[in-house]
């Protein structure tokens, strides 16, 4: 309820007091007005209390219910299967007017477990995601389609896994609706070609695709926050979509109000696990552990800690190695991208340009692990 109204409405009560007293000073004490019940004209007092909270109202409801630009109508949603699941929420393959989209449901957590600040950070990830989100148009950035809060209108599957817990979510839940990617994330690519490797060409082609999507983020003075191959997506052609705007945000004039532990573990800038001010700059670094990750197929530091890779990150200068057999313009932009200073590291135009420089038509891509017996320098280099 709004208090405005509710201070209006309670000073027409005080005002419909006083008149009803009638100026009598016999009934009135130093405590306030005193008044006989049965001079008192309720049905009378009812009629005028509601003439003046139905004039108060109306205003208010309208700025309310104004749907947002990126609001959807969820009618024409269609909530088919659950194709992942996380701890704060569920993502579900679906279609919205004919088109083949992606539902990211996320609840509110009013689980009873949750608490009030948990629930309102929530609610904040989810705005500030959709605030950066509907403004972004970009081949190589996951096309937004909209954003509804609160499910009461949503199609919701009868059958499934998460079906149960789903049903009971309309009060407490909110949607972010966005192309449908079919082909997976860029960590389900490199897992499955973990011991095979990918072609060289394809590494470049994947790194370019990346490249070109920060750049952009960055010309809209976004910054991603949490750069890893799980929050890439792939079409059918191969082609690689940014996607996860949950941590992303406008960045801030003063490099100083960006701070604090935002990102994944392995692809976190010294500056950010240091606690440090921090820019775009964070992007860069976690782009160049990307890049050891696309051309490796493997997971950077798989066997330390946190602790152990935030100290040695920080403190020892710690990164992954990179191959004998990698190329040396390819290994170059991938030092330069997690230099320990981020006033080094490139801009990501000009990394696009870099890696559009780079020669793939000799091969050079990583020895699959069925061929890398002895040293690596001795082994031919791998095609495309």
């Amino acid at each position: 309820m709004d208090l405005k109204n509710v201070g209006e409405a309670r000073e027409f009560e005080e005002r419909a007091l006083d008149n009803l007293g009638g100026g009598n000073d016999n009934n009135n004490t130093e405590s306030g007005v005193l008044l006989r019940a049965d001079t008192i004209d309720f049905k009378t007092w009812d009629v005028q209390l509601e003439k003046h909270l139905n004039r108060a109202w109306p205003r208010n409801t309208e700025a309310r219910t104004k749907p947002e630009d990126w609001e959807i109508d969820l009618a024409k949603l269609d909530i088919k299967n659950a194709i992942a699941h996380g701890t704060y929420g569920t993502v579900y393959r679906g279609v919205y007017d004919a088109q083949d989209v992606a539902v990211k449901v996320l609840e509110w957590g009013e689980d009873g477990i949750t608490t009030a600040e948990e629930s309102d950070a929530l609610q904040t990830s989810f705005r500030q995601e959709v605030a950066v989100w509907h403004k972004l148009d970009h081949p190589n950035v996951t096309k937004f389609v909209g954003a509804s809060i609160g499910t009461a209108n949503l199609k919701l599957p009868s059958e499934g896994a998460f079906a149960a817990s789903f049903n009971s979510l309309p009060s407490r839940a909110c949607c972010v609706v966005v192309e449908y990617v079919p082909s997976g994330t860029l960590k389900k690519l490199l897992i499955k070609n973990s011991k095979k490797k990918l072609g060289f060409k394809i590494v470049v082609q994947l790194a370019l695709d990346l490249a070109r999507g920060l750049s952009y983020l960055h010309s809209m003075k976004i910054v991603h926050r949490d750069v890893k191959a799980e929050n890439m997506l792939l079409d059918a052609n191969r082609a690689l979509k940014i996607a996860d705007f949950g941590v992303a945000r406008v960045e801030a004039q003063n490099p100083r109000d960006m701070t604090g532990n935002t990102g994944t573990l392995g692809y976190m800038a010294p500056e950010v696990l240091d606690g440090k001010p921090y820019n775009r700059k964070c992007d860069v670094y976690s782009f160049g552990i990307c890049l050891w990750e696309i051309y490796c197929c493997s997971t950077p530091y798989p066997n330390l800690s946190f602790a152990d890779v935030s100290a040695a990150v920080v403190q020892q200068n710690l990164r992954p190695e990179i191959p004998r057999c990698c190329p040396a313009p390819f290994a170059n932009i991938m030092r330069r991208c997690w230099d320990a200073k981020p006033e080094n590291r490139p801009e990501m135009d000009e990394v696009v340009a870099l890696l559009e420089a780079v020669d793939t038509s000799k091969g050079g891509g990583m020895i699959p692990d069925d061929e890398a017996s002895g040293c690596f320098c001795f082994r031919p280099s791998r095609g495309p």
